[in-house]
């Protein structure tokens, strides 16, 4: 293998791995958290209740489309938003994640993976790429 193709394989490991991580995210805010209690926590923040459905929604839609392999360029870019949102939202309470309330450092690395995944695109196994 040339390092091409082991750069598509592996953008399709990370379009895998953050698509999981997305729809778990989502899953979290609806089921544990539930809808209201996540519009709740985006409230405590300042933020307006759309913020917390549209949160949702990006993390469901974008999370299916990077398991996809759909307008993966686009969708991570769109999602590199959401978690500088999540990266905000988590600044006051430490690095670590495992601080109260959760720290910054997981935000901060999922959005430098989205960013990574948006510059590299979808890499083997996507929807509506032409097999090589």
């Amino acid at each position: 293998m040339n390092d091409q193709q082991l750069t598509a394989y592996g953008a399709f490991v990370l379009r895998i791995t953050l698509g999981v991580m997305f729809l778990a995210h989502a899953a979290q805010k609806i089921f544990v958290f539930t809808v209201p209690g996540t519009v709740g926590f985006f409230a405590s923040l300042g933020l307006p209740a759309i913020v917390a459905y549209f949160t949702i929604a990006a993390e469901t839609l974008g999370g299916v489309a990077l398991l996809l392999g759909f307008r993966t360029r686009i969708v991570a870019s769109v999602l590199v938003l959401v978690l500088a949102g999540a990266t905000w939202a988590h600044l006051g309470n430490g690095w670590s994640f495992t601080s109260p309330k959760g720290g910054w450092e997981y935000p901060l690395f999922l959005t430098l993976s989205a960013l990574a995944q948006a510059l590299l695109g979808a890499g083997h196994f996507a929807f509506g790429r032409s097999p090589r």
